[in-house]
């Protein structure tokens, strides 16, 4: 059974991970393509109209080249800009792995420069020796010629060429939704697709044509926008940009309703003349645009959300269980805080700017009017209050922390936690079990967060002072991070934390520090199920290695009857980062739990119909606490023995894969059944089978990162740029120097910890 497609991937322009690293953002214009701005036109139309139900997220060349995104991909969207770029980085395997993703039942949208990219032919400005693009393309999604531009005028990195096309719409082949029969769209430097009419019967659709005269021979109609069938999957191709956002901002405003990015980048407007009347009349045809663009989407597919502002972020609540001991937290970060010209205090770090608000000073105004944060500068940041669709880069937003040191935060100021429960199920839990006195002692919430994982792990002069244990969640995530090129996606309804652990480097020998994340997975299973006494100890709940929940699906045990496991499917994930110095790994492991919300999976309180009497369904207040008392007492645990044989069976208690039998296609195809995990470096051992699935003495160990396990298919791939770990055994010395790369940050090598590179 085939992965849930949750993703829905932009292609950033940024060629390597190491540059996404280095700009978290992924807005580089790396001469790879894609432009900041129609990249992050993309993110915002694509957040707006498919949230939650897709992560919509940037991603890189390489991890297009490398990673395992396939299967959990619903549509990967190239954005405007130049597609020789996209040649340079992608022709080969790159394109290879896209033609058969879409052929497989993969989406592939390309706006303007995406739209030639995903064409048989481009042919860009022929004659103008400057500026002419002549070829062939590997993608071939429209059988025929890209011609551009389809307008006079365009010029690179400027606005001399733009213009509100003028579209009509074939309602015959787009009748989902209100549909208009014409409106405007942006357009710079678009094609033509040429003779699309004639391409009918190879399985292509002209969605929207430009009525206006065209600059190039268009052949048989003036297709601006096609679909195309591609296998068993297809394709959307623009030439304009209908993605692109003007929402009703004063004309002359253009900063406001332009995406945000580095001032330096800003071109001047001045020299464009008739540019303002361009803006103006776009935001004015905006809802016929992206009536248009959700008609498209859903035609690929894809589910259309109710549209939704994106949220804007709010303050965050920084409380102890202990309220006295908040004072504690500050003063370890007292040597990073200053104080501006009227004495407000904040500390600026590698990726964000912390306001520190004492309760002496909140409590004098009125949080849901406070004002929205500023940059360094004087310059107002686009927050969204609701009201306003402007884009907004979170980076550049002062993050507001409100200190409770005589108490824990009000409801009224946390609508979506409620402080006074989480505090009381742990300490409740914690008195079970009397070593559990850490996790969660200290917690830092927000309603609306970039990504708690982020905030800590992106921040180091934070993360060094942070206690043990230090736990930071939210109720909405907006730039979630997840493993490899994934994002979990958070609506409300979801449980996501991130926890610090400060693990001492004296115990790597016993305890090994990667597995954080097998004793984060089996705190989350063992949490779920000891809830509420034994009343949630039948549900349905499994780990998939190496760190994945799963659970009993509803509807496919209803489709596919019984609790089998290929009907179990993907509801919480974990993501651990490290830091280390001389004496300790500081990690902040990350979790994220479908619990109340049925997007995009299902979740913990729609698994309850399993049991056998009603119970209640699960708050995120006491799961919380719950998970977060198990997983220190496992912690501690592990700490004096390591993972040893108590441990690893507390694992397969609820493991998918015991005796599982795969395919290493490393091998050559090569039968395997699936044996565990080691006790040194937790890597999957899978035994050779050979004749009649007898084993043959030969074993394999295989790292996570390196391979990626595709459970419902039963093969086990190499992950492509890494080093191989597949093949025969190594020696217990050899086996010793693996590489573990467990986090983004580290990564194990004989001799030590050494940053990435």
């Amino acid at each position: 059974m085939a992965t849930k497609r949750m993703n829905v991937l932009v292609y950033s322009g940024a060629l390597t991970q190491e540059a996404w690293r280095a700009n978290p953002n992924l807005m580089l214009s790396s001469g790879n393509g894609s432009t900041i701005e129609s990249v992050r036109h993309c993110l915002y139309t694509l957040r707006r109209l498919l949230s939650p139900n897709y992560a919509v997220i940037p991603v890189t060349g390489d991890m297009l080249i490398k990673e395992p995104w396939t299967a959990s991909c619903a549509a990967l969207v190239f954005p405007g800009g130049a597609d020789q770029g996209y040649c340079r980085t992608l022709n080969g395997d790159g394109n290879r792995r896209i033609r058969q993703f879409v052929e497989r039942g993969g989406t592939y949208i390309g706006f303007c420069a995406g739209g030639y990219y995903g064409s048989k032919r481009c042919e860009f400005e022929v004659g103008d020796k400057l500026m002419e693009v002549v070829g062939d393309r590997e993608l071939a999604f429209y059988p025929g010629v890209a011609r551009g531009c389809a307008f006079p005028g365009f010029v690179y990195h400027s606005e001399k060429g733009a213009r509100a096309a003028d579209l009509k719409v074939d309602k015959t082949v787009l009748s989902s939704g209100a549909v208009p029969s014409v409106f405007k769209s942006y357009y710079n430097g678009g094609c033509v697709f040429v003779d699309a009419p004639k391409f009918k019967d190879q399985g292509v659709e002209v969605l929207a044509s430009y009525t206006e005269p065209i600059a190039v021979d268009p052949g048989e109609g003036s297709a601006a926008v096609v679909y195309c069938k591609v296998g068993q999957g297809a394709a959307l191709l623009t030439g304009p940009h209908p993605e692109f956002v003007f929402l009703g901002k004063p004309a002359d405003d253009w900063s406001l309703t332009k995406p945000r990015f580095a001032a330096g980048n800003l071109e001047s407007k001045s020299d464009v003349p008739g540019f303002s009347e361009v803006i103006r009349t776009l935001a004015v045809d905006e809802k016929h645009r992206m009536d248009f663009v959700k008609a498209c989407l859903t035609k690929l597919g894809l589910t259309v959300s109710d549209e939704q502002n994106v949220p804007s972020l709010s303050y965050m609540h920084l409380s102890s269980s202990n309220p006295t001991e908040t004072a504690d937290v500050l003063s370890s970060l007292s040597h990073l805080i200053e104080k501006d010209e009227r004495s407000e205090e904040y500390f600026k770090d590698e990726n964000d700017t912390f306001h520190i608000i004492r309760p002496s000073t909140w409590r004098m105004v009125d949080l849901a009017t406070a004002l929205p944060a500023q940059t360094d500068g004087d310059e107002m940041v686009d927050q969204l209050d609701g009201s306003s669709d402007r884009i907004v880069d979170y980076n550049t937003v002062t993050k507001h922390i409100i200190v409770h040191d005589d108490d824990y935060p009000e409801s009224k100021s946390t609508p979506y936690f409620n402080h006074q429960a989480f505090y009381a199920n742990l300490h409740h839990y914690q008195s079970q079990l009397p070593g559990a006195s850490n996790f969660g002692a200290h917690l830092l919430y927000g309603e609306v967060v970039t990504s708690t994982n982020t905030l800590l792990e992106k921040n180091t002069k934070l993360l060094r002072n942070l206690p043990q244990g230090f736990t930071a969640t939210a109720t909405v995530q907006v730039a979630g991070r997840g493993r490899g090129s994934n994002v979990w996606v958070s609506p409300p309804g979801s449980l996501m934390f991130s926890t610090v652990i400060r693990h001492p480097m004296a115990q790597m020998q016993i305890a090994p520090v990667v597995f954080v994340q097998y004793l984060a997975a089996m705190a989350i299973v063992q949490g779920i199920k000891s809830y509420d006494g034994r009343h949630y100890k039948d549900l349905p709940i499994k780990l998939k290695w190496p760190n994945d929940i799963f659970a009993l699906d509803p509807a496919k045990a209803k489709e596919n009857g019984g609790d089998e496991n290929e009907n179990y499917t993907k509801i919480g994930g974990i993501l651990v980062n490290s830091h280390y110095n001389s004496k300790e790994y500081i990690a902040v492991c990350g979790i994220g739990l479908n619990t109340a919300n049925a997007a995009p999976t299902t979740s913990l309180n729609q698994l309850t119909q399993f049991l056998p009497r009603d119970v209640e369904p699960f708050t995120l207040e006491k799961l919380l606490a719950r998970i977060l008392t198990v997983f220190d007492d496992l912690y501690a645990r592990f700490l004096v023995t390591g993972f040893d044989e108590v441990m690893e069976k507390m694992y397969y208690e609820h493991w998918l894969h015991m005796d599982q039998i795969v395919t290493l296609e490393a091998e050559g195809g090569q039968r395997a059944r699936i044996k565990g995990i080691t006790r040194d470096y937790g890597l999957l051992i899978a035994e050779e089978l050979g004749w009649e699935d007898r084993e043959t003495g030969k074993r394999w160990t295989l790292q996570s990162d390196a391979n990626s396990f595709d459970f419902f298919k039963g093969l086990v791939k190499a992950g492509a740029g890494t080093e191989r770990t597949l093949g025969r055994a190594r020696t217990p010395l050899l086996a010793k120097y693996v590489i573990l790369r467990w986090s983004n940050r580290v990564e194990f090598r004989a001799g030590g910890w050494r940053e990435k590179v």
